[in-house]
């Protein structure tokens, strides 16, 4: 990746949280969608938003554009459809959501934005949520978006989403290849046990972290409510930790035994080398909550995935420009390459 990061912004965590408040996130007006609500196998729900405005015209000049179909779903011909699975606690409002669906826009191609259950404003109904090996239903859903859309699908992962994603393409080995076209992690805590202990200190523990449980912890109760009994609600009202959440909730609710358990068997990492689609796994290496000395080396992953690793660019943010900068550098380098494994 061609990355580098403005004078102005220096360091990891300006690069992460400026992006996130302040920085410009797509060309033109917000992008709009329409949303679909699909019954799960097991009874539940989620919810899948469609890019539904397309340009008038799309630039000549840029790479892999079509505009052969410009219904809200994506289905039909050859455009490519991009599909984005969010972060943790993201829904289609993220900067990187919108960042990457005005990317789509410009190029005239469908989007698919599936959110994760209880991450689209309303709480999914099972004893379930959602976690970083969510796999399954990875498949699920693009085995659905699959079967409806006859052009390219080219599949992206913010963070936590991106973790699952490749989780998918290692279960799937070569079958994966009948669903997607190619897939990319971005700034993905492949090695979760890594990243959680990352963002369980210092400063991260007070920012992030804390950031994260106060949306995580109040969805949480709700769910005790739906389901009186299923976890420790007063242990889980003290949690000041990921760690501690997801020891209470993520891993029993989801068939992990404990913390340890869940971020050994949910890693993408370790199972690198057993993709057979491109995959692009992208990392900056000052994220604050991703260590750099984490991150997988080229001898570590198999002959289908690439590393980008620049030096900066924090946790999804890669600004650029002048002030207040703008998020779209890093969804367009990714869209290009997505776009040349067709």
């Amino acid at each position: 990746m061609q990355y580098r990061a403005p004078r102005w912004l220096p360091g990891g965590h300006a690069q992460t949280i400026w992006p996130a408040l302040f920085s410009r996130q797509h060309d033109g007006p917000l992008p709009a969608w329409t949303r679909e609500r699909w019954d799960t196998p097991d009874g539940d729900f989620i919810d899948v938003d469609f890019l539904d405005d397309t340009p008038a015209a799309a630039p000549a000049s840029a790479t892999c554009r079509s505009r052969a179909d410009s219904s809200p779903s994506g289905g039909g011909g050859g455009r490519p459809l991009l599909v984005l699975f969010h972060g943790l606690e993201g829904d289609r409002s993220s900067h990187s959501s919108v960042a990457f669906a005005s990317i789509a826009r410009a190029r005239g191609w469908g989007m698919a934005l599936p959110h994760f259950r209880g991450c689209s404003g309303e709480l999914n109904h099972g004893p379930r949520a959602y976690h970083s090996g969510d796999y399954e239903e990875v498949g699920w859903i693009l085995q659905r978006l699959r079967e409806r859309h006859g052009g390219p699908l080219l599949v992206a992962g913010v963070s936590l989403g991106g973790n699952a994603l490749m989780r998918w393409a290692e279960e799937a080995g070569h079958s994966a290849a009948q669903l997607a076209s190619a897939v990319c992690s971005i700034c993905s805590p492949i090695d979760l046990a890594a990243a959680g202990a990352a963002i369980d200190r210092g400063f991260n523990r007070q920012v992030y972290a804390r950031r994260f449980l106060r949306t995580m912890i109040p969805k949480a109760l709700r769910k005790l409510q739906q389901h009186p009994g299923l976890f420790d609600g007063e242990g889980l009202r003290r949690a000041t930790t990921i760690y501690e959440f997801d020891n209470l909730f993520t891993a029993p609710l989801h068939g992990f035994r404990n913390t340890e358990d869940y971020w050994t068997r949910a890693a993408a990492k370790p199972h690198l080398h057993r993709i057979r689609i491109p995959a692009l796994v992208l990392n900056a290496r000052n994220d604050p909550f991703v260590p750099g000395d984490s991150l997988p080396h080229a001898a570590e992953v198999g002959a289908y995935v690439t590393l980008w690793q620049p030096g900066h660019g924090g946790h999804v943010g890669f600004p650029a420009g002048r002030l207040p900068g703008h998020l779209l550098t890093m969804p367009e380098q990714v869209c290009d390459w997505l776009c040349k494994q067709r």
